[in-house]
């Protein structure tokens, strides 16, 4: 009988999260945004990477540049956001010491009468690393870290086989929302496949759960599922979005990653998103899922959904009828029940009567392997 590896202070304990934020998040590589979102010369973006800020540059050559955002006198946060740069150099907004845009320091005020002997080449901005992989911007802490290509060495051949950088975002379709719970619930939940047919049996049904295909590559979770029977039999037709896939390519279905320690992809038939799992506090994390989709004409999208709307309507079911439309077990959206059964887990953590019960051999098997890797990394970081 297999059971599960963390105990309820895993969830629960403000020490094991300030651990993890020290020994996992500020040691890993993060994803800093979509290549596009840093598209301009001139232009920076800031990346909360477990307790180090971070700032990615592109310079007035183009080229990408990433620093701690944090300025070498008393360690004052000098951008915030995301924007343009307006000046020729970084200026920390406590004392004015400024920097040009490779991190170097250039000048303060009152230089020889309150610093005599200054060695400004000693005080450049920390650096860390950046680097591109399937059109989205990664920073690491650490300079000298693995490079990408290394630390997700493997993962390719699990993913979709089309080109990401040729689709376009869907602007308006930004999802983003503070879940009330750890954020390892969140993570294991995305990755546990033995709920797919229970929970969401009214609103997953397009896929062929019995038939997944998962495990881990390192660190990176990989799963693949195909599409129903149903589903595929009439795909032009029943997708709700224009084709990515050749409808009848053997690789159609879902690939659904989680990249260690907390990224997730959804890379479908139709559409490509980012799940990005943020933890803010030991029972509080931040979701944001961004959606691209191929780059056609408004047309073929509202043509596609017309075509589609019948399917939709008589396969999307909410997971009980008892349930009123506005509780998320009666919303038929399977992401308010994620984030429903994610909050009501927590709740239960920390009752002193709780315990875990068995963990399922098959179906909660990634559940402990993620666990293990956690661990892995706390003992080993």
């Amino acid at each position: 009988m297999e059971h599960n590896i963390f105990t309820a202070k895993n969830y629960t304990d403000p020490a094991i999260f300030d651990l993890e934020m020290r020994k996992i998040f500020s040691q890993c590589w993060h994803f800093a945004g979509l290549v596009e979102d840093l598209s301009k010369n001139n232009h920076y973006l800031t990346v909360l990477a477990g307790y180090n800020n971070l700032v990615i540059v592109r310079n007035d050559h183009g080229q990408l540049n990433a620093f701690h955002n944090r300025c070498r006198h008393r360690g004052m946060k000098i951008l915030e956001g995301s924007g343009e740069i307006s000046h020729s150099h970084l200026s920390c907004p406590y004392h004015d010491w400024a920097y040009n845009w490779q991190g170097e320091l250039k000048g303060l005020p009152q230089e020889k009468a309150q610093f005599k002997g200054l060695d400004k080449a000693c005080l450049s901005l920390k650096p860390a690393k950046v680097s591109i992989w399937r059109g989205m911007l990664w920073v690491h802490p650490d300079q000298d870290a693995t490079s990408l290509e290394d630390y997700f060495s493997g993962m390719p051949e699990h993913l979709a086989p089309y080109c990401v950088e040729e689709l376009i975002e869907a602007k308006d379709e930004i999802f983003e929302v503070v879940i009330t719970a750890n954020w390892k619930l969140v993570v294991e939940n995305y990755i546990d496949h033995y709920h797919l047919s229970q929970l969401h049996r009214g609103t997953l049904n397009m896929y062929d759960h019995k038939s997944a295909q998962f495990g881990f590559c390192g660190d990176h979770y990989y799963f693949w599922e195909p599409l129903s029977e149903e589903f595929r039999s009439n795909l032009a037709t029943n997708s709700a979005l224009p084709l990515l896939m050749d409808k009848n390519s053997p690789q159609l279905g879902t690939f659904v990653p989680m990249l260690f320690p907390s990224f997730g992809l959804a890379e479908s038939e139709s559409s490509w998103s980012i799940y990005q799992i943020l933890p803010l506090e030991v029972n509080k994390t931040r979701v944001i899922i961004r959606n691209k989709v191929k780059n056609t004409s408004s047309l073929n999208f509202l043509s596609q959904a017309a075509r589609s709307a019948k399917f939709w309507t008589s396969r999307i079911k909410p997971k009980d009828n008892s349930y009123p439309n506005k509780h998320p077990l009666g919303s038929a959206d399977f992401m308010q029940e994620d984030i429903y059964v994610c909050e009501q887990l927590q709740k239960s953590l920390i009752s002193p009567y709780f315990e875990f019960g068995p963990s399922a051999a098959h179906g909660e098997a990634p559940i402990r392997g993620f666990q293990e890797r956690v661990l892995r990394w706390l003992n080993d970081g």
